[in-house]
Parts: C-alpha cells; structure tokens; sequence
C-alpha cells in the first residue's frame, strides 16, 4: 500500500512538472514565423505596448486640430520624447506593474500639458473635448465590455 501510495504521488509529481513543458511546446510562441505573423498586426497598428508613432499622432493631432507648421515641430519632439521615455519605462524590470504605469501616466499627463501649452485658445478647447472623450474610453475599457460592440474596443478618434 505504501509503495503504491508513493508511485502514485511521485507520478502526479511527475505529470506536474512536466505539463507546463508540454504546453510550451505547443505554443505558437516558439514558432518564429507565427510569432513574426504575430507581432505584424500589433506593429501595423502602432499603438499596442508604447504608443502610436510621433509621427502618426503628430498627423492625427494636425488634421484633428488643425495645427501650424511650428505646433507641428514642438508636438512631434513632445511625443518623440514622450515615446522614448516609455520604451525605457518597459525596459526597466526594477519597477513594479504599478510603479511602471503611474509612471506612464506622470509621462503622458506631462506630454498631455505640453501639448496644450502649444495650442491657441480654440485648439485648447477641442483638445480638452478630445481628452475628455479618451478618459471616458478609458473609463469603459477598465470596466469592460457592456456589450459586444466594436466601439468599445477601439479608442475615439482625436
């Protein structure tokens, strides 16, 4: 009883060490291909992890806000600098989840600031109704989905 008691318990120690190893393998993950395939859409994207691309935003921002050749220059810096402070940000492992995201959030409320300091008083006011709307966004995702619509999922357009 006592020999049966043990291979039963070394063979559930077994299969439980060697589970994970198994899923590993099937992952998608250790594909190169698939995980280039993967990883295409959420580049194409350019927003997944560290934000859409200065430049794309810059574009956004201009035809949103209809912004001059300058404001254009200084915003592009603010968000190239804003995008590469995030990029270190993910880089650094010393820092909590948490720690990292209020982070993240000190940058763009930074960057968010910068940017209205920019602005004339009519592209301010827009601004404000384009954060507003993106808080709101935000509020939902983090609440999740009410329904199955697709206008929950995708951030409002700025």
């Amino acid at each position: 009883m006592l020999k049966q008691s043990l291979l039963v318990l070394l063979a559930a120690g077994l299969i439980s060490i060697a589970a994970p190893f198994a899923a590993a393998q099937d992952s998608p993950s250790n594909d190169p291909q698939s995980n280039d395939q993967q990883s295409q859409p959420s580049q194409q994207e350019g927003h997944r992890h560290h934000g859409p691309d200065p430049a794309q935003r810059t574009e956004e921002l201009t035809r949103h806000l209809k912004l001059t050749s300058d404001q254009q220059t200084k915003v592009k810096d603010a968000l190239q600098s804003q995008h590469s402070q995030m990029e270190s940000l993910h880089q650094d492992s010393s820092l909590s989840q948490d720690d990292r995201r209020a982070k993240m959030m000190d940058i763009r409320k930074g960057t968010d600031a910068q940017i209205r300091e920019l602005l004339d008083p009519t592209q301010q006011k827009k601004w404000d109704e384009m954060q507003a709307k993106r808080g709101e966004w935000m509020q939902h995702r983090h609440q999740g989905p009410d329904s199955g619509s697709d206008s929950q999922n995708k951030p409002p357009q700025q």
